[in-house]
């Protein structure tokens, strides 16, 4: 009797977790209680006010989401379960949670480069999990047997490439915090170049 995790359920249970962090992202957000005798210039004033929030959540928001699609670019080809991918899974997927605890952090103490440096530190550490969720389903046959060897190394690749930017912007941020933040953009074209590149 086969007593594994089936596949399905894994992703299924993933779906979820991605879900409940991007809602618990959202209720985290502190709007703020304006007076009733406010101008309607102070009012866009105090929201004007809310801009690095937002900001922090945009950024978290699409972070959540390119790994949720990297999530099920690596799942959608795997088709067999086993317990130590499960296991690399659940602790993919705790980092995933501390996404929103992380975001919860920038909004308050994003000025500190320490609270930078644990957030980045989240996110590389969420990728290369998944990357080695890839890896070690590749080693053992667990993916799809129509793969061709360079789907699988394109799969690696865009598994790969957020964490290794997300890392890198730790670096940058000894020089400039505000560049680091912009320097996460680099992966959309990262991965439209890399799988152009594949297509080819």
């Amino acid at each position: 009797m086969n007593r594994e995790i089936r596949i399905e359920h894994v992703i299924s249970f993933a779906d979820a977790i991605f879900a409940f962090s991007i809602t618990f992202m959202a209720i985290s957000i502190q709007i703020p209680d304006l007076p009733e005798n406010l101008t309607q210039p102070q009012v866009i004033n105090r929201l004007l006010e809310l801009r690095p929030q937002f900001e922090i959540y945009v950024i978290s928001f699409f972070v959540i989401g390119i790994y949720w699609i990297s999530y099920h670019q690596v799942f959608n080809r795997i088709a067999d379960s086993h317990p130590i991918m499960v296991w690399l899974t659940l602790v993919f997927l705790f980092f995933i949670t501390l996404i929103s605890f992380a975001t919860d952090l920038q909004v308050d103490y994003g000025f500190y480069q320490i609270v930078f440096i644990l957030y980045a530190l989240v996110l590389t550490l969420a990728g290369s999990l998944l990357t080695l969720i890839w890896l070690h389903a590749t080693k053992n046959r667990l993916i799809d047997k129509s793969l061709s060897k360079t789907e699988i190394q394109n799969i690696c690749l865009q598994s790969i490439l957020p964490p290794s930017i997300f890392a890198i912007s730790i670096l940058i941020s000894v020089i400039n915090l505000q560049i680091a933040y912009y320097f996460w953009m680099v992966i959309i074209p990262a991965k439209i170049i890399t799988r152009k590149k594949y297509q080819q």
